[in-house]
């Protein structure tokens, strides 16, 4: 395996490449894709911003002051397979 394309199941970056992946710039990534559009499932966070554990940047911008609600819905993955997950939604400031 050429490691320089990572693993052949993987999907690919849908967005951007990203040089840095440390949990501030997760956070920032995660943030301007809610206020841009409104929600974000799991498995959209890291499949199309490259986090791997959304729940924890979730929570780390919630105990900043972001207002974000979790709706639970069943979603698909690439491989065809229904899971369970978590899809975060933006509340605008009131």
């Amino acid at each position: 395996m050429d490691n320089k394309k990572g693993h052949p199941k993987a999907a690919p970056n849908r967005t951007h490449q990203h040089n840095d992946n440390s949990a501030e710039s997760q956070r920032v990534r995660l943030a301007i894709a809610l206020r841009e559009h409104g929600s974000i499932t799991t498995i959209e966070a890291r499949r199309d911003l490259d986090i791997m554990m959304p729940a924890a940047r979730i929570l780390e911008l919630r105990e900043r002051g972001c207002k974000i609600d979790t709706v639970w819905t069943n979603d698909t993955t690439e491989q065809g397979k229904q899971h369970r997950v978590a899809r975060y939604v933006w509340r605008a400031a009131a």
